[in-house]
């Protein structure tokens, strides 16, 4: 068997490296979609800063369930941000493709408890016309503040 020349050996690998950017962008997108991070993008696209007092989680650190509409899990690369003036979502890299870092004022926040076997979960509905549950641990809820910003039944 004869080896190849170097173009036939490296051609295959800048396809592969293209078909393997175009599958991650297309994942990103549809987990966007699915997720409901698109939806919550549209009216709350980040564009300033966190204002005032904030505490911020980062969920790479840390393995912890993070979920938007109870099935889409965000395990790692995810930033948490409770502000003054609103709550701060973000993702890090390389999720970060088609998720546009969101700030959601906190009047567009509802705050539930949900259990699950032995753990309490804080379920926050983002958005009042969207409706986007996002289920965190309480630990991380109270961690951040924001059992102390809104009310829990």
């Amino acid at each position: 068997m004869q080896a190849g020349t170097f173009h036939e050996i490296l051609a295959p690998l800048w396809v592969r490296v293209i078909l393997c950017a175009a599958l991650w962008c297309l994942m990103s997108v549809a987990s966007g979609s699915i997720s409901g991070w698109f939806a919550l993008s549209r009216r709350f696209k980040r564009r300033s800063d966190p204002q005032g007092f904030r505490k911020t989680v980062e969920f790479y650190d840390t393995y912890l369930s993070l979920r938007l509409r109870w099935w889409f899990y965000y395990n790692l690369w995810i930033r948490l941000t409770a502000a003054s003036d609103a709550f701060y979502v973000s993702m890090q890299f390389p999720i970060l493709i088609a998720h546009p870092p969101l700030r959601i004022p906190w009047d567009e926040i509802r705050c539930s408890r949900t259990k699950n076997f032995a753990q309490t979960w804080i379920v926050l509905t983002l958005g009042n016309e969207e409706q986007i549950p996002m289920r965190i641990s309480e630990r991380w809820a109270r961690e951040l503040g924001i059992l102390d910003r809104l009310p829990t039944p």
